[in-house]
């Protein structure tokens, strides 16, 4: 019996320890930017469409206040309220310390400088499919940007889901590499894909989300409940949005639906960033949305 005991024991050990391996936050090789340059004025495009500002800036920040990413807006879910971190090029409290491959590591590993796990309610889910050179240009533009000596607020996530240890599964259950919509597309569509499924992380809000936090397999884009209160966040897929490309590439420009009602809410600062991106990616998204498979 006490062999036997031990046996087990020494078999859960292995199997954590094994699990522990397989989870380990993921880092980006610095080798991979050996010869990627950043460049500010692309990177200031890549700005507008990942929405940094958005979700970076600080709580009602309006005008040029935008630009200082010292981070506050609360976002509420089931797991807890996450704080969105000062991201400006203060080194302290902001991110002016961290190389291209830090930043890299967290788009897309969802990995801090300090080895650390992030939550997802930073979107690396969808980051995952960012380029390099994207990458490397959105580092070059932020660091133009004014430094705000801002401490981050702590998350409001009570145990288990204050153990980051855990995220490391989560990511092996739902941080994957594979397109939402594969196949051939035309050069606009894939365009337009790279613009929502990647930079534009447009499925993190309009995806349904399992009861783990993971986005439903076979409902892209599909809508679900506003985490931030009353009211859903809407179906934007060919089964219930039937705008012509015309009419989508217009609402991302002006702000204004087919039927002259007007954007409200979070979309609205969507919108905004949206409508300073060349007209060709405003077209390129609505082409991409048309070829999104039909959620009823």
């Amino acid at each position: 019996m006490k062999r036997l005991l031990l046996a087990v024991v020494v078999l859960g050990l292995a199997g954590a320890a094994a699990m522990l391996m397989i989870t380990r936050p993921r880092t980006s090789d610095p080798a991979g930017f050996a010869q990627v340059t950043g460049d500010a004025a692309r990177g200031a495009q890549v700005f507008l469409a990942g929405g940094c500002a958005s979700c970076h800036a600080a709580p009602g920040a309006a005008g040029e206040a935008k630009l200082v990413l010292a981070g506050g807006l609360p976002f509420k879910t089931a797991f807890g309220t996450f704080h969105a971190p000062n991201i400006s090029p203060d080194p302290e409290h902001g991110i002016g310390g961290w190389s291209v491959t830090d930043l890299d590591s967290a788009m897309r590993h969802g990995t801090s400088p300090e080895g650390e796990h992030y939550y997802p309610a930073f979107p690396y889910t969808s980051y995952i499919h960012a380029t390099r050179q994207d990458v490397a240009d959105l580092h070059a533009y932020l660091a133009t940007l004014p430094a705000a000596a801002t401490p981050n607020l702590p998350h409001e996530v009570g145990f288990p889901f204050n153990q980051r240890v855990l995220l490391g599964g989560w990511k092996l259950l739902f941080l994957t590499s594979g397109w939402e919509v594969p196949g051939d597309l035309t050069p606009a569509e894939t365009r337009g894909r790279y613009l929502v499924e990647s930079l534009g992380h447009c499925g993190e809000c309009h995806t349904p989300r399992n009861a783990l936090g993971g986005r439903e397999g076979g409902r892209w884009l599909a809508g679900g409940p506003n985490p931030d209160g009353p009211g859903t966040i809407p179906n934007i897929t060919p089964g219930v949005l039937q705008w012509s490309e015309t009419e989508i590439a217009d609402y991302l420009s002006t702000g204004f639906t087919p039927e002259y009602d007007s954007v409200g809410g979070s979309m609205a600062d969507v919108v905004e960033n949206t409508a300073q991106l060349p007209a060709e990616d405003r077209a390129a998204i609505a082409a991409y949305l048309k070829r999104v498979p039909a959620v009823p």
